[in-house]
């Protein structure tokens, strides 16, 4: 409910993220203020929410999301080493050399990951979408994608993605390669762009022959 909802983004604050100062938390903190709505705007702009303060269910997502990424930031050592409960009992030479080994590739919400992915990088589409999956991965992407380039740095979290993998992790991979899909466009398109310049250069500058009785080469 409304108070449920108020007391859950002060714990947020309190305990997780910390973003303000604990002296600057009143407002957020005084849940039975009219004024409240207007307080969580400002914490949810403050903390570079993408999401309205009408969205509820995609801003604690989101916060919750947020809150994680900092947990482990000041808990990196503890979090580090530690596994799902469902790998505990494998062998951890073999969870060393495949550390991929507890992915479940046919799982649904696995392929519609896939899927989602190819739509948004306009991969074209495969009866077997591990197939896909290769299509990103050869020796020219790869090649292409070691080359250091130097550039702004970028702030994920004011980049919507637009579909929810259901791990925070994941959203951020999704939102890096549309990011570098992007990227990859606006260099074709620069391209595309010098080209039009070169043919319009030709154009503009034709070659007069008397000899021939016309105008062009």
């Amino acid at each position: 409910d409304e108070t449920e909802f108020r007391n859950f983004i002060v714990w947020l604050e309190d305990q997780k993220i910390r973003h303000y100062k604990i002296e600057d938390r009143g407002n957020l903190r005084n849940i039975h203020s009219d004024d409240w709505p207007k307080s969580l705007e400002k914490y949810m702009k403050d903390v570079n929410c993408p999401f309205k303060v009408q969205e509820r269910q995609e801003t604690v997502d989101w916060l919750l999301g947020l809150a994680v990424r900092l947990e482990y930031g000041d808990n990196a050592d503890k979090y580090k080493d530690s596994t799902p409960d469902g790998a505990k009992n494998t062998d951890s030479t073999a969870k060393n050399a495949e550390p991929l080994i507890n992915l479940d590739v046919n799982n649904p919400d696995f392929k519609a990951g896939v899927m989602a992915l190819a739509n948004l990088l306009q991969i074209q589409h495969h009866d077997d979408y591990l197939v896909m999956l290769k299509k990103r991965l050869t020796q020219d992407a790869i090649a292409k994608a070691s080359q250091s380039k130097e550039g702004l740095p970028v702030a994920l979290e004011k980049h919507i993605l637009g579909f929810d993998t259901g791990d925070a992790v994941l959203n951020e991979a999704a939102q890096i390669l549309r990011l570098l899909h992007i990227e990859e466009l606006r260099e074709l398109q620069t391209k595309i762009n010098e080209v039009i310049v070169a043919v319009q250069a030709i154009i503009a500058d034709p070659k007069t022959d008397h000899r021939l009785g016309k105008v062009g080469r």
